[in-house]
């Protein structure tokens, strides 16, 4: 029988639309074991959205709110932020940050080594020591205004919004 846990990080997954002809179950499992860290004045909201789908899967009964906010909840939160104000599927943006972070060719069962690849992306993203154009972070940007890394999430999100070609 499924722990809450496990039936949890099933159903969060399901909200990603990853290569389906690949199993990504050990990486998601590793991003939403990596606590999300805000740094930057009002990346608070982001972890709020992460802990607002969490509410979400408890039927908003607030269980486990108590908990560190995931990377993963973060990267699910982020891609309902966008789809609505970009447009598109949110499935299909929480791939796309996937994507944005090189995470998407770590399919399959995930040794020693390249969990180590894995963690050292992630402590990049929380930390924030990605480029300053924001490579090796959610929001890559080709024309970036400023420093990425001293950049409130959602502003990246937008400035990262506005570099998307017109469809």
């Amino acid at each position: 029988m499924a722990s809450r846990y496990e039936n949890y990080l099933k159903w969060l997954i399901r909200q990603i639309e990853p290569d389906r002809d690949r199993d990504y179950t050990d990486l998601f499992g590793i991003l939403h074991a990596k606590e999300f860290v805000w740094l930057i004045p009002n990346d608070d909201n982001r972890l709020e959205d992460g802990l607002d789908i969490r509410a979400e899967f408890f039927n908003g009964h607030g269980k486990h709110t108590h908990l560190p906010c995931s990377v993963l909840e973060v990267i699910l939160g982020l891609s309902r932020r966008l789809a609505f104000a970009a447009g598109g599927e949110e499935a299909r943006w929480a791939w796309v940050l996937i994507e944005n972070l090189e995470l998407h060719r770590m399919s399959g069962r995930i040794g020693d080594i390249r969990a180590e690849r894995i963690g050292d992306v992630l402590e990049r993203l929380v930390w924030r020591t990605y480029q300053p154009d924001g490579i090796g972070g959610f929001f890559p940007l080709a024309w970036p205004p400023q420093d990425q890394r001293q950049v409130e999430l959602w502003y990246q999100m937008h400035a990262y919004i506005e570099e998307l070609p017109e469809i």
